[in-house]
């Protein structure tokens, strides 16, 4: 039985779709002005956990991650390109695709552009302004009015009166009230424009998030997800607006993933402490980075350090030590071990229970490889099987084992080093075979013997 931290009741619930089997899970995914960091990157991986997770205890689900591909700091960071938003988007999108491959991450179903609803935006605007809960001033823009509705703040458990302290209006601004948030941008000099029943301009970024996920998902639906940081105001606006519009309940369940910190502090472009995703891969394998963002549970923060990512690579040398040289077949015994992960990840997938399930059976595989190849290579299936739940663990051992390893050493050469040694402890010539390991020690090459035959990886 599935439970969820939903944070709109801030309890962890037994998870129950709307409508039988069907789940539907919209996720707020990227505003493409430059490429990805670590932060968004452990948004992307968390869902992706969650989608196999579903699918894997067979649920049908239809994932929904839209892209933002229209907002200030689209633009801004387009003019300072001399650039058209498009152009930028376009080459921001394309290489958010490329890191998303590279760390495993399955595609959504769905991926809708905020530039192709704004159809729906204006209608949805529509409906709000017809009902009252939102306003034309008359200066282009359209401004959603928070203190009629009478639920904000249920998400982030936050105040209207304690909100409006300090709160002000800006000099450029026509609001009726320092709380109401923009749903239409009436259109600046040199910025991007769309015609409307209020003139022309452009979405705030609230109103694109509702408009995407209800057409794509319907009025109601089971799970909205996103960064911590998106809880307020972000989420709490499209709750207000979604549920203004359409008097129904937005989404049933509210997941938020926790933030990547360095030094204690939120990876962010605002703060200029990040690292893109493209950065880490340049010094380490992509499953190294996958496997730091799902050991942690969803939920916690990931201080990012050097570490932290030794810790993440060792873990998975571990893994794969424990399937080389055993034959890929079908999964085979290690129910119980089965039946623990499931447990872990049935209780708001528990990752870091579902981590220490892979190392007891690691310890199981190794006890038996000398004694019951069979055993072991059926339990090597499983952990196959396991780890793909968590994204991980599906190449070749020796792949990832050796990865890097190609401009800094010739692999033939290694192979042959290795065969001369085999053929000097055949000869019981002690002396050759011991200088041939000096050899290979020297070039980086940690030799690993056993029943099997010799392996070699590189040295850390």
């Amino acid at each position: 039985m599935l439970t969820i931290y939903n944070t709109l009741s801030k309890a962890k619930e037994v998870f129950k779709p709307l409508d039988g089997n069907k789940v539907r899970m919209y996720v707020c995914g990227m505003t493409v002005y430059d490429y990805c960091h670590l932060g968004h990157g452990r948004s992307m991986v968390a869902f992706d956990l969650v989608t196999r997770w579903l699918r894997k205890s067979g649920y049908e689900l239809t994932y929904v991650r839209n892209i933002t591909d229209i907002d200030d700091k689209i633009i801004n960071r387009a003019n300072e390109n001399g650039e058209s938003f498009d152009a930028l988007t376009a080459r921001m999108i394309d290489a958010m695709h490329e890191d998303e491959r590279r760390l495993n991450i399955l595609p959504p179903d769905q991926e809708p552009r905020a530039t192709d609803h704004i159809a729906g935006m204006h209608a949805m605007i529509q409906t709000l302004i017809d009902k009252g809960y939102a306003y034309a001033p008359g200066n282009g823009d359209v401004y959603y009015r928070v203190g009629k509705f009478v639920g904000y703040g249920k998400l982030s458990r936050k105040k209207i009166e304690d909100l409006r302290i300090g709160a002000r209006i800006e000099v450029d601004e026509a609001k009726q009230d320092p709380l109401d948030f923009v749903l239409w941008k009436g259109v600046k000099p040199g910025e991007p424009s769309w015609e409307s029943p209020w003139g022309p301009g452009r979405p705030g970024w609230h109103i694109e998030c509702s408009v995407m996920s209800t057409c794509c998902l319907g009025e109601s639906f089971d799970i909205h997800g996103g960064g911590s940081d998106l809880e307020f105001p972000h989420h709490e606006n499209e709750i207000a607006q979604s549920e203004a519009a359409t008097g129904k309940q937005y989404a049933n369940t509210w997941m938020h993933c926790g933030m990547i910190r360095i030094n204690g502090e939120k990876m962010s472009k605002s703060l200029n402490n990040f690292f893109t995703i493209r950065d880490v891969l340049e010094k380490y394998h992509p499953e190294v980075v996958r496997y730091l963002l799902v050991a942690s549970h969803y939920r916690s923060a990931i201080n990012y350090s050097e570490d932290s990512l030794r810790d993440a690579k060792g873990a998975l040398e571990r893994f794969y030590h424990a399937l080389r040289g055993l034959p890929r077949v079908a999964a085979k015994g290690g129910e119980e071990f089965v039946e623990r992960f499931s447990v872990a990840m049935n209780d708001d997938f528990g990752t870091p229970e579902a981590c220490a399930v892979l190392f007891d059976l690691v310890r199981e595989i190794n006890r038996l490889r000398d004694s019951d190849v069979e055993a072991a290579a059926g339990l090597a299936g499983r952990l196959r099987e396991l780890g793909d739940v968590l994204g991980v663990l599906q190449l070749e051992a020796d792949d990832f084992l050796r990865a890097g390893a190609e401009g800094k050493v010739d692999a033939a050469e290694v192979e042959g080093l290795i065969q001369a040694r085999l053929q000097a402890r055949a000869d019981k010539n002690w002396a050759e075979s011991d200088r041939i390991r000096d050899q290979l020690t020297a070039m980086g090459v940690v030799l690993e013997d056993s029943k099997g035959g010799t392996t070699w990886r590189l040295a850390d």
